[in-house]
């Protein structure tokens, strides 16, 4: 109660400092304060307005990285530890403020992706690549308020590129170390009526061992195949009425082991991913232009299959899964623009989600089989937010949820977020308050018993969180420096756990607090700098042992240089601290501490002609062996070099 007090009032703090403020000075607009946020209000506002902790990944920022995957670009993001059980392909997922990975809600133009069938009903960001990828926002914090279920921790939404101009096409090649190729195709462009964009990408690599291969019995090598396809249309009707289509699918095949540490290698265990959605959305404008409606219907299915078939390591063994779901999803949201200084929003969403799956092995103990008959749930949303801005200088936003689960019943969400934006002094000050849930998964709700006991229970109840953090933006120089710093906190309680004779229960509860801290300058028209630190004490609160494979320390700094006009240069390092994990090797399962690690990554690109550009990337340049797993291979040093032409 006593934190609550003191976040309103510094809410009030702030409308107090907006009262009596001294008379605006005008400025001219900066690209750090007016850079565009869309997913921490449902609409489009310049980042000066938000108090939310919010992250955006630009497409130039991506293009001067020169990385392949999603999960690599999260890497050097402020408050996201990455990890990945191996090479490319391999498991990979990222802890928000040291949340639990299935408590990030992943997004790509507002469809969900989190896997319906996954035990905790988490999203695996190992397949997504960055073809038509425009930008990627990390929201961090809890976002139930307006996206429902599992942003207990914070949000990733990409949004895909939206063609504009003349016909584009892009094609490029890349390869390198460990066997990688890469080849990317994109056409984009649009007309009065009309716009699209169009990417597909195929990447192969001959990987390592997932089983790390400083431990003994750990050599065959674990490959990767991806191929994807990302496309976004439009059609404008009339000057009131736009329609927009979003499709992806991805085809993976995996080499995996059967687990980390001495002897985990395994050379014939393979999954299979095949993934897809399909979404489309009407938006209109009525009342003359004062109500936005936005009417989106959205399909996404997800098949795994996984096989192990007896080799020289297990003779004997053998497994066979396959894993299928379906998410149906149909969203109305009404923007109100009721007057310069007020945004009224109003939304329902409904979701139906499915899942089923078959286990089937064979050993020296016999056959076991372990079916997961075909389940559904629904969830209908119901959310309103109410959006302030006095002045230019004072920034709140407002909200509340409430969500029907099908199994579970209601369950209700807030969240407020004001902002002081002082010009005359360029500081920003900035706090939010707001609630989390995470519905139970349908594995963990309706998983039927076996004879070692029950799994499934009916009676689980959702996860929550509590999140609040309060932080200050300090531009200087003509806006050419920006300073930040952030404290948060975070309170988890209901986490869903498994015991051994009971099944799945809420028995959990766990904290995470600490501050994050960045600096971007402008250092002169050819050089950006950026640099991140975020301080993280995540711990079980029954245990009181700290939360697995989540850094006390995480610092990133990055540096831009662009030359001629045509060459660019980007050098970036990571340093991962202390964390802990345990040893699933011995019984009971001691916790392990892993030593931290730096990274220090390079990338260039040189336009040899306007229609020809050569590109390379240099990673891990200090050969670092390290473990973000404990028993899981790393890469080593890296080089990758590839041309990008354009017509």
């Amino acid at each position: 109660m006593t934190k609550k007090i003191l976040f309103f009032a510094f809410a009030v703090a702030l409308l107090s400092l907006n009262l009596f403020s001294e008379e605006e000075v005008k400025k001219p607009p900066s690209s750090l304060q007016y850079e565009i946020v869309v997913t921490a209000t449902r609409l489009e506002i310049p980042a000066k307005e938000v108090a939310s902790s919010v992250t955006v990944i630009t497409r130039e920022d991506l293009d001067r990285m020169k990385k392949t995957t999603v999960i690599e670009v999260l890497q050097d993001v402020l408050g996201i530890p990455t990890i990945q059980n191996g090479p490319a392909g391999s498991a990979a997922s990222v802890f928000i403020r040291g949340a639990n990975s299935e408590h990030t809600l992943m997004l790509m133009d507002g469809v969900e992706l989190n896997d319906p069938i996954s035990p905790s009903r988490s999203y695996d960001l190992s397949h997504l690549t960055l073809e038509n990828i425009e930008r990627i926002e990390i929201i961090r914090g809890p976002q139930s308020t307006l996206y429902g279920s599992d942003a207990i921790g914070g949000i990733i939404n990409i949004i895909t590129r939206k063609g504009h101009g003349k016909p584009r096409i892009s094609f490029s090649t890349q390869g390198g170390s460990y066997g990688n190729l890469s080849v990317n195709t994109e056409i984009s462009g649009s007309s009065d009526k009309i716009h699209y964009s169009l990417g597909t990408s195929y990447l192969q690599t001959e990987g390592f061992s997932a089983a790390s291969e400083s431990y003994q019995g750990n050599e065959e090598k674990d490959g990767y195949k991806n191929l994807s396809l990302s496309g976004r249309f439009g059609y404008r009707a009339s000057d009131n009425l736009d329609f927009d289509f979003t499709v992806h699918a991805l085809n993976t095949k995996t080499d995996i082991d059967n687990f980390g540490g001495a002897f985990g290698d395994d050379p014939n265990n393979t999954q299979d991913y095949k993934s897809y959605f399909l979404k489309g959305q009407m938006m209109t404008l009525l009342l003359k232009n004062r109500w936005e409606q936005k009417l989106g219907i959205s399909v996404v299915k997800n098949d795994r299959q996984h096989e192990n078939l007896p080799d020289i390591s297990h003779p004997f063994d053998s497994e066979k899964g396959h894993f299928k779901s379906k998410l149906i999803k149909i969203d109305w949201q009404n923007n109100f623009y009721l007057h310069e200084t007020n945004t009224l929003t109003f939304g329902i969403d409904y979701q139906q989600e499915q899942g089923e799956s078959e286990y089937h092995s064979e050993g020296i103990w016999g056959p076991f089989s372990s079916i997961f008959p075909l389940q559904k749930a629904r969830i209908t949303g119901y959310y309103l937010q109410d959006q302030i801005r006095l002045a230019q200088q004072f920034f709140a936003t407002a909200g509340v949820r409430l969500d029907y689960h099908s199994q579970l019943g209601p369950t209700i969400t807030y969240r407020l977020a004001p902002a002081h934006f002082i010009q005359k002094t360029g500081t920003k000050l900035k706090a939010t308050y707001g609630t989390g849930f995470k519905s139970p998964s349908l594995y963990q709700l309706y998983a039927p018993s076996t004879a070692w006991g029950p799994i499934g229970n009916k009676d689980l109840k959702p996860e929550k969180s509590t999140g609040w953090d309060m932080g200050v933006e300090q531009f200087l120089f003509n806006e050419k420096l920006l300073l930040g710093a952030t404290y948060f906190h975070n309170a988890y309680r209901n986490l869903i756990d498994f015991d051994f004779l009971q099944g799945y229960i809420n028995i959990g509860k766990a904290e995470s607090k600490g501050g994050e801290f960045y600096l971007q300058a402008q250092l002169s028209d050819s050089i950006l700098l950026r640099t991140t630190f975020t301080r993280l004490e995540a711990k079980d609160k029954i245990t009181g042992n700290p939360l697995l494979r989540r850094p006390k320390e995480k610092f990133t700094t990055s540096l831009n240089y662009t030359f001629l006009r045509k060459g660019n240069v980007n050098l970036s390092f990571i340093y991962t601290g202390k964390r802990y994990d345990k040893d699933f090797s011995t019984w009971p399962y001691p916790l392990v501490s892993l030593p931290g690690y730096s990274l220090l990554n390079a990338s260039f690109s040189f336009d040899l002609h306007s229609n020809v550009q050569l590109f390379g990337r240099f990673d891990n340049l200090f050969d670092e062996e390290y473990e973000n797993i404990l028993g899981y291979g790393t890469p080593g040093i890296s080089a990758f070099a590839g041309a990008k032409f354009l017509f």
